[in-house]
């Protein structure tokens, strides 16, 4: 790795343990063989310590954007993932829920409906939503 890089890497773990949780990105780097590593690497030094690391934007406007981005790319995985960073980034779920719209709007139907059901799961998992239907269940009849 050049001088450089290992600067970029250096300076993304943090922000990347910081915004994913320290468990999930050590544990994804301890899983990593030579070949996986090589993309540990890449995604540390580019996403998080190039990327991420720019002062430009705060850390709630880049989980924001990776929201729609990965809604876009229809992402399933990342976004459940980039969810829990967003909170994690004082992201409220009412930006969660209009950032997704706004994708919707872009990205279409399908693309925003497989947006909603990732975060959804995550919001209920982390008690950020009750995930209590607002409508209550119908009644059957009793048989006679």
């Amino acid at each position: 790795m050049a001088k450089g890089d290992e600067t970029l890497f250096n300076k993304g773990l943090p922000i990347r343990r910081a915004v994913l949780g320290k468990e999930y990105v050590d544990g994804s780097m301890a899983k990593a063989d030579d070949f996986m590593m090589a993309f540990q690497r890449a995604t540390t030094t580019i996403a998080w310590g190039w990327a991420w690391g720019d002062p430009t934007l705060d850390r709630k406007t880049r989980s924001l954007l990776n929201l729609a981005m990965l809604t876009a790319l229809g992402k399933t995985p990342e976004i459940k993932l980039h969810v829990k960073g967003a909170l994690t980034n004082g992201v409220t779920v009412d930006e969660i829920k209009a950032t997704l719209l706004h994708a919707t709007a872009y990205c279409g139907i399908p693309a925003g409906l497989d947006a909603f059901k990732a975060a959804h799961e995550v919001l209920v998992a982390e008690g950020a939503v009750s995930g209590q239907s607002l409508k209550p269940a119908k009644k059957k009849a009793a048989k006679k």
